[in-house]
């Protein structure tokens, strides 16, 4: 009898998690909390839970004989929940809540890599206005703003210029544009070089790193527009030498886990690093507790062993294996709402998407409707995701999908995976 299975979250990324979990043989049964109806094309049950609720999905949990529990968001993980199923006797894989604050406070990362000499951008953290933009004044541009805490990615300003920086300073304090999260700013110095994720699998001071991936952050071709959740991605990242990687495991991933454990603040469950490769060597820009996302859609279908297995056996405190495909290459696009990221319009009807047996549509924001099926209901709606023997093959492939469907009142960005090829 296989394995039984809750995961938490409702995007595109616990739709890959699901996904995966049951191709690889071992659990045979996946809920997704809350979830949403486009993951039931793919025989994953949902259960309209809220991801919060700790209390509804303990009992759940243990009414229902779940074997064990994976986190996919971040705000659960930061509010703890991971502590919650550990005091009901729950195996659950992400990380504490004291652990979660890599994520949850970037001031406390920040700290943590100064602390340990883990290669970052130089910053200053603020809690006023006033010093903020003093400190902007005075050191110029380009400057990096972010609110100290979650933002659902989108806390960020990579400003070019003084006034831009300024602006995003004024949303941050004056605006409170994100709430509790802007009650402090980290500024950072601007990082030349190209981006990319590098996640692993940890569990204490051990950790499996995963093939890494890239990113596409702003909205619009070409980089340009507002910064999002992430509008594709793709992997392998091939102008990313392994040499590059090699160095950021070693100087980045293993430092962390071990000052994590260290400060008694051990890690287990997904280490986020999105790094940037700049002249200097590879450098952290973010830490996030859990899968990313677009990354999960591109970088576990590259995933050739038994990722259920894997995780029950970092649960029970046995060596996980984890095999990778190390050949070809898996591109995804996101479809987001007109409006994404500041001013969504939902309610855009889905059209049906045919894909071959290399391809694959992860759903996120979407409700059933009962005249039109699935309609859009939130930014990102959904990611089409393709293997092929090379990137251009793989985006080639994964266009010719979109391009010639009816896309009303959304929109995608035309230009994923071109930084491999232009590089």
């Amino acid at each position: 009898m296989g394995q039984k299975v809750l995961v938490i979250g409702s995007g595109a990324r616990e739709h890959a998690i699901a996904h995966a979990l049951l191709r690889g043989g071992s659990v045979d049964e996946v809920t997704v909390a809350p979830g949403n109806p486009g993951m039931a094309l793919d025989g994953i049950r949902v259960v309209s839970l809220g991801s919060s609720n700790h209390a509804a999905l303990i009992d759940f949990v243990k009414d229902n004989g779940y074997d064990w529990v994976f986190v996919g968001p971040e705000v659960p993980l930061i509010e703890g929940i991971v502590d919650a199923f550990a005091a009901a006797g729950i195996k659950a894989f992400g990380p504490s809540k004291a652990a979660a604050q890599i994520e949850g406070s970037k001031d406390f990362a920040k700290q943590l890599m100064v602390r340990h000499g883990i290669p970052t951008a130089k910053y200053a953290t603020f809690h006023e206005l006033e010093p903020a933009v003093a400190y902007v004044r005075e050191h110029g541009a380009p400057i990096v703003i972010k609110a100290d805490g979650l933002a659902a990615g989108k806390g960020v300003t990579v400003a070019m210029d003084e006034d831009t920086a300024v602006h995003a300073l004024d949303d941050i304090f004056i605006d409170h544009r994100f709430g509790n999260a802007g009650a402090k700013v980290v500024i950072e110095d601007f990082l030349e070089g190209q981006e990319f994720s590098l996640m692993s699998f940890v569990n204490g001071t051990e950790f499996w790193p995963m093939p890494i991936s890239q990113d596409h952050k702003r909205a619009y071709d070409n980089d340009e527009g507002p910064n999002t959740g992430g509008m594709g991605a793709y992997s392998p990242v091939p102008q990313i030498p392994q040499s590059v990687v090699d160095t950021a495991i070693e100087t980045i991933v293993r430092p962390t886990v071990e000052a994590m454990a260290a400060e008694g603040a051990p890690f287990t469950g997904i280490l986020y690093a999105g790094l940037i490769a700049t002249a200097d060597g590879p450098k952290v820009i973010e830490f996030n507790a859990r899968f990313g996302d677009p990354e999960t859609e591109v970088v576990l279908p590259r995933l050739t062993s038994d990722l259920g297995a894997g995780i029950s056996a970092i649960l029970d405190g046995e060596t996980p294996t984890f095999e990778w495909k190390t050949d070809g290459a898996t591109l995804g696009v996101v479809l987001a709402s007109k409006g994404y990221p500041t001013n969504v319009i939902k309610g855009a009807p889905i059209p049906e998407i045919t894909v071959d047996a290399d391809s694959h549509v992860y759903y996120a924001g979407v409700a059933s409707d009962a005249t039109h099926g699935l309609v859009a209901n939130s930014g990102r709606v959904l990611l089409v995701e393709t293997s092929a023997d090379t990137i251009k093959a793989a985006q080639d492939k994964v266009y010719a999908i979109i391009d010639k469907l009816d896309t009303t009142g959304m929109f995608y960005r035309h230009d994923i995976g071109s930084k491999a090829l232009n590089a």
